[in-house]
C-alpha cells in the first residue's frame, strides 16, 4: 500500500473513499455524496467532537463530498483543496443552484431584501460562492438577489470568471483581520489560510497547510545574503509558518505574535521568530 496523507485522502481503518480502493486498507469503501456548504463558515475538525481542534474551514458555497454522517457529524472532503475533516451535519445542503459569483471583499452582509436598512440576516466572507438570480436598486444602492430571496451588495461580488490581478493586494485587504488557527475566512485566518485564500481570489488554487505549500507552490528560491533579491509575492517559510513578501524588505502574514494579519520587516521577523522556532526553512516564488 502507498502511504497517503490523511489530510488529503479520506481513509480510516473502518471506512475509506471508494477511489482509494486498492491503495489503502479499510473495512468498507464508499463513494462520496455531493453536498454544498450552506453556512457562512464551516469548521473542519480533527475528530467528530465540538472540542476537537479546527484543521481548516470551508466557506459558503464550497462543494464537498460526504462519506459518512453519524451522531450530528459529517466526515467530508473539500473538493477545492482535497482537505478531509469532520463538520457539523447541519452545515450541508444540496447542490441546487450553480454558483455564478464570488464575494470579493473581506466581509459582506446578507439582507432579507434589497434594502440596507433591513436587519441583516447573515454575513459572508470573501471567497464565498453565491448564485445571483436577479438585481434590484434601492435609493441608489444596487443589490444582487439570491435564490433564498436574500440580497447582497452587488459591488461586493464579482463573476466567478473574473480574478484579481495580484494576490498580494488581496492579502493586504486582510490587514487587521484576527488570527485564527485553522481559519480561512475574512472573519479569522491563519498564515497558510491567508496564502491560500489570497491566491484563490487571483485564480490559483493551492494546498492548505504551510508544509504542503512549501513543497508545491511555484519554484524554490535561494536568496542572496541578508535575504536580498526577494520581490513582491515571494513566500517565506518557517517551520509551521508562511509569510508573503510585499516588497524586497517587508512582508505580510497572519501571526500569533500580533494575533492579526499584519505587516512586518523580514529581517525583524527573522530575528523575532528565530528565538523560538529558528530561521526560515525556505523561499518560493509563485
Amino acid at each position: 500500500m502507498t502511504a497517503r496523507d490523511a489530510r488529503l485522502h479520506a481513509f480510516r481503518s473502518d471506512l475509506a473513499d471508494a477511489r482509494l480502493k486498492g491503495e489503502v486498507a479499510a473495512d468498507r469503501f464508499v463513494a462520496g455524496r455531493p453536498a454544498r456548504i450552506t453556512t457562512a463558515v464551516a469548521d473542519l475538525r480533527k475528530a467528530p467532537r465540538p472540542d476537537a481542534g479546527i484543521n481548516t474551514q470551508a466557506l459558503f458555497g464550497d462543494d464537498v463530498l460526504v462519506f459518512e454522517v453519524a451522531e450530528g457529524w459529517a466526515w467530508v472532503q473539500a473538493e477545492r483543496d482535497g482537505y478531509v475533516g469532520y463538520a457539523a451535519d447541519n452545515v450541508l445542503g444540496a447542490r441546487e443552484h450553480a454558483p455564478t459569483h464570488i464575494v470579493s471583499v473581506p466581509r459582506t452582509f446578507l439582507y432579507p431584501g434589497p434594502d440596507l436598512r433591513f436587519p441583516i440576516g447573515g454575513q459572508l466572507s470573501i471567497g464565498s460562492a453565491v448564485t445571483v438570480t436577479g438585481s434590484a436598486e434601492t435609493r441608489g444602492t444596487h443589490y444582487a438577489l439570491l435564490p433564498s430571496g436574500q440580497a447582497v451588495i452587488a459591488r461586493h461580488l464579482r463573476p466567478l470568471t473574473e480574478v484579481a490581478d495580484d494576490f498580494v493586494t488581496v492579502a493586504e485587504s486582510f490587514l487587521g483581520t484576527p488570527y485564527l488557527w485553522g481559519g480561512v475566512s475574512g472573519f479569522g485566518i491563519d498564515c497558510s489560510g491567508l496564502v491560500q485564500l489570497s491566491m484563490r481570489m487571483a485564480g490559483k488554487d493551492v494546498l492548505r497547510d504551510s508544509d504542503m505549500q512549501a513543497a508545491s507552490i511555484g519554484t524554490p528560491l535561494e536568496p542572496c545574503p541578508e535575504y536580498s533579491g526577494l520581490q513582491r509575492g515571494d513566500l517565506v517559510f518557517w517551520k509551521g509558518h508562511v509569510a508573503i513578501m510585499t516588497d524586497a524588505k517587508d512582508m505580510i502574514h497572519a501571526n500569533g505574535h500580533t494575533m492579526l494579519v499584519s505587516r512586518e520587516g523580514l529581517k525583524e521577523a527573522v530575528e523575532r521568530i528565530g528565538y523560538l522556532y529558528g530561521g526560515p526553512t525556505g523561499f518560493r516564488r509563485p
